[in-house]
């Protein structure tokens, strides 16, 4: 990624992490985190990487949610980042967090097994 795509996709994260955690309620979307931006060598797509702390249908449901309200972050982003063209968004579940949590708990598992807890 070129150094003028990190920055506007290091911008984005910001700003979409700010608007979230201002005008969306936890209730609704429940805890989001956005973990990373992906932009195109053009500028006009980006990927949104999203973690939702929930189970599956919580996932869903807040990825949906964040489906149904692109426009108004957009149209959002378009006012605050000034470029050309206000990127496209595309919403990502990003379940690194969960991966890293389940070989956590696997490796719990096998130092139980073993007798050699490291609590």
């Amino acid at each position: 990624m070129s150094v003028r795509a990190e920055k506007v996709a290091s911008l984005i994260k910001e700003e979409v992490s700010t608007l979230v955690q201002r005008n969306f309620s936890m209730e609704e979307f429940g805890f989001l985190t956005v973990t990373e931006v992906r932009m195109t060598p053009d500028l006009r797509s980006a990927k949104v990487y999203v973690s939702v702390f929930g189970d599956g249908p919580r996932k869903e449901k807040t990825l949906a949610l964040l489906e149904e309200q692109k426009g108004f972050i957009r149209s959002f982003l378009g006012r605050v980042i000034r470029l050309k063209f206000t990127p496209t968004l595309t919403f990502v579940l990003d379940e690194t967090l969960d991966h890293a949590m389940k070989i956590e708990q696997i490796l719990q598992d096998i130092h139980k097994k073993d007798g050699t807890s490291e609590e």
